[in-house]
């Protein structure tokens, strides 16, 4: 057995190399999942090489498509007892033009690494990557979708979409102000400046509504049909949100207070405590259960029907429809307006057949699309558009812009 003693401390050592260019490989695995692999590891010995196999793909591998890679990866590992070891230093390759590369290519990228053992830090020039792809790299990379990214793309698009903005436009509150336009005088407006000019009044102040930032509700799905979707869109959300007061929960068969993890400043911070506080990631989805979580611990969140819900999820759920049907009118009573964001309109002919998605498709004010760079970075301006036609208008679908209107 080359992995070492289970007793010393080399063990958990290959375990996170073996995890790291799992990961280096487009398997999803967060630290938690090494964890129990080292705990795994521990509990099951080294004296039988199939059942530390067992082991481990059990509690890594949580996709089918992943197992081969898991296999290869492993066996390479027996083979050479000091693969872990440069596996630790492996360092992100530029994105390649092309297909999403396929298992085996996935296996090769992740082992080519170990050539390389750099030991100090990275300079400025090897973390830009985006500086030198050619100009057919950005073309594809702007309109690829996010579940097809390789695990070097998934790297650097979740740098890119760090610095999209989502600039959404104030609207007039309930508080007024003395302006040059609106429908009443503002008499006390006009008395201050009748008295400061002898009793004169030289323009007649009128009153107008305050200017607004609208407070933010932002439901993330994260379960295991959104897994490729919920960190980027996650790390986009930190950023692009910080102008607007702002709610953040994930749900799959749980509902997850974010919140606090939002508070960082930092977005690489915010996705750690993001990854302790959740703990049903790429498990299933209960939107009513969790809508229930909302309602009875967290309604103050919808402050006087003023919040916009931002509702990310491919509505594919498994609670019952009564529900999520029941759950979701509530939401929709209590906030200004409720937009779906949906990776699925990424399909020409997608159509919301299944029961979650026929009851968002009822309640929604709009429905977008979130499945690349290019939405992402139009998201700002198709929000506006549909926050300015009326709540009971009914919803046609825009194929030009693969979204709801």
């Amino acid at each position: 057995m080359k992995l070492g003693d289970a007793r010393s401390g080399k063990l958990p050592q290959n375990i996170v190399g073996l995890g790291r260019a799992l990961r280096r490989a487009g398997v999803p695995i967060d630290s938690q999942g090494m964890a129990l692999a080292i705990e795994a590891a521990s509990i099951v010995g080294l004296e039988r090489k199939d059942d530390l196999h067992a082991a481990l793909g059990t509690v890594l591998i949580h996709r089918q498509q992943d197992m081969e890679v898991f296999d290869q990866l492993f066996s390479a590992l027996f083979r050479n007892p000091e693969l872990a070891q440069q596996l630790l230093a492996q360092m992100l390759p530029k994105v390649r033009q092309g297909q999403p590369p396929s298992r085996k290519a996935r296996v090769q990228e992740a082992l080519a690494a170990t050539s390389k053992k750099e030991g100090g830090p990275r300079q400025e020039s090897e973390i830009q990557l985006d500086a030198a792809m050619t100009a057919s790299d950005r073309h594809r990379l702007q309109h690829a979708d996010f579940a097809t990214l390789n695990a070097s793309e998934f790297r650097l698009i979740e740098r890119l979409v760090r610095d999209i903005p989502l600039s959404l436009a104030p609207v007039p509150g309930r508080r007024t102000r003395a302006g040059t336009r609106g429908q009443r005088p503002h008499w006390p407006a006009a008395m201050q400046q009748a008295g400061r000019s002898e009793g004169e009044l030289l323009w007649l102040p009128q009153r107008a509504r305050r200017p607004q930032v609208l407070p933010l509700l932002v439901l993330v799905d994260i379960s295991g049909s959104m897994e490729r979707y919920a960190r980027l869109l996650l790390a986009f959300l930190h950023q692009a949100t910080r102008a607007h007061p702002r709610s953040v929960f994930a749900f799959g068969t749980d509902l997850s207070d974010l919140r606090p993890a939002f508070k960082h400043k930092d977005t690489d911070r915010m996705l750690e405590e993001a990854n302790t506080r959740i703990s049903d990631f790429a498990g299933g989805t209960r939107l009513g259960a969790s809508l229930t979580t909302l309602r009875e611990r967290h309604a103050r969140c919808l402050v006087g029907r003023r919040t916009m819900v931002l509702l990310i999820s491919d509505g594919l759920d498994t609670g019952a429809p009564e529900q999520l049907q029941s759950e979701v009118q509530w939401l929709k009573r209590h906030c200004r307006q409720l937009f779906w964001l949906n990776p699925l309109l990424r399909f020409d002919g997608y159509a919301p057949l299944a029961s979650g998605a026929q009851v968002l498709h009822q309640h929604a004010d709009g429905m977008l699309a979130v499945h690349n760079l290019s939405k992402l970075e139009d998201l700002a301006q198709a929000i506006s558009k549909l926050m300015k036609r009326s709540n009971h208008s009914p919803i046609s679908f825009d194929r030009r812009n693969s979204s709801w209107t």
